[in-house]
């Protein structure tokens, strides 16, 4: 459905206020349609996102630093969210035997066994295919890389 017609409102300054206002809109329409599907394994989008980094890492462990700089939401808080994962059981934190002064993180079997069950529950592609070809996918992520700069 187009955004004009979503929101209510033909009220746009022009086309550009019009993207930002159906990005930020698409986004919560993501974030809420995947909502469920995280809350089911007691995880927050940024939880998973943790994991996720984690299990590209495995075997080898990261740092909250590594994590901060590859997570999608740079407003995070990594290492609080690392502290409820470890609280979780989903990843563990020890110290650095080349550096004392860092940590090393790296996820449990039961955060890679929670990966895994999710991996098999949903795709991305399950939630858009019904909307955008794979082409259309494409092309999309082209134009967000351009707008980014």
């Amino acid at each position: 459905m187009q955004i004009d017609k979503e929101i209510q409102s033909t009220n746009f300054e022009d086309n550009y206020h019009k993207v930002i206002i159906n990005i930020s809109y698409t986004y919560n329409w993501l974030s809420n349609a995947n909502r469920d599907k995280f809350e089911k394994h007691n995880l927050t989008t940024q939880q998973f996102n943790i994991l996720r980094i984690l299990r590209g890492q495995y075997p080898n462990p990261a740092t909250i630093n590594l994590l901060k700089e590859r997570m999608i939401d740079k407003m995070s808080d990594a290492s609080r969210i690392v502290d409820r994962l470890i609280q979780k059981g989903m990843v563990s934190r020890c110290t650095n035997k080349k550096d004392r002064r860092a940590v090393d993180i790296r996820i449990s079997d039961l955060g890679l066994e929670v990966l895994s069950k999710m991996d098999g529950e949903f795709k991305a592609k399950d939630l858009l295919k019904d909307n955008l070809t794979e082409d259309e996918a494409a092309q999309l992520s082209d134009l967000l890389d351009k707008l980014r700069g």
